[in-house]
């Protein structure tokens, strides 16, 4: 949006949306899966050096696979999206009285009378055609748009600082209080995620940070119980 002369220029947390939705699912992932899977090899084994090995292999795996993951979900939608600009490209040229009636009927289910509705069809598309088909009938906002690279780097990037964290707190523990040290920090870790992640997108921050947590807490429980149940200290 161009700033209007005079005034200061403003900023919505929805157009954050696109990386902080990739950066807080990365981190979370990352600090979940990764604290995770130390708590449940620490019940299952009796060296802290196979604890500290899958936690390096988790972060290394996951901070690909969330690359890729996201890379491919991402790359599916921009696919989709340039379908549909093609085809609404096509349409622009074989058929202009139609989709400028289309438009103008968009318009009027807004609440604009049918005369500044085509008046205003009229302007929008001598003005860039394509970009308000997109916008106004297939709701291809340009912040919203999928960029898959971005989207691949932020998410690795995110989770790789988020596995860090407690693969770091499991580093400076001994073995004997590594699992609950892990899984406390790791809580901590989610918790001020969640508020950030909140903050940054204008929600109410308890809300986030207490989601966060929450599952968080079941993930390393049923790990744990996982461990325990078929690891060396059951035997």
């Amino acid at each position: 949006m161009q700033p209007i002369p005079g005034k200061p220029a403003e900023t919505h947390a929805v157009e954050r949306i696109g990386w902080l939705r990739a950066a807080v699912l990365g981190a979370n992932d990352g600090i979940v899966s990764t604290a995770s899977l130390i708590v449940g090899v620490a019940a299952a084994a009796g060296e802290k050096q196979q604890v500290l090995v899958a936690g390096v292999a988790g972060l290394v795996a996951g901070a690909l696979s969330m690359a890729a993951g996201e890379y491919v979900s991402v790359s599916s939608q921009a696919d989709t999206e340039g379908a549909d600009l093609a085809r609404e490209r096509k349409e622009l040229a074989e058929q202009p009285e139609f989709e400028l009636a289309e438009l103008t009927q968009i318009y009027q289910t807004r609440g604009l009378d049918e005369a500044l509705a085509k008046q205003v069809a009229a302007a929008l598309t001598a003005h860039d055609a394509l970009a308000t088909h997109a916008r106004d009938e297939l709701g291809l906002a340009e912040m919203h748009r999928a960029r898959p690279l971005q989207a691949a780097l932020a998410s690795a990037a995110t989770f790789a600082v988020g596995a860090a964290l407690p693969l770091f707190t499991a580093m400076l523990l001994p073995m004997g209080t590594l699992a609950i040290g892990v899984s406390l920090a790791a809580l901590v870790f989610l918790m001020l995620l969640g508020a950030v992640g909140a903050q940054a997108g204008g929600a109410p921050i308890g809300k986030g940070t207490l989601r966060a947590a929450f599952w968080g807490v079941i993930a390393m429980a049923a790990t744990y119980a996982i461990g325990s149940l078929f690891g060396t200290s059951a035997v």
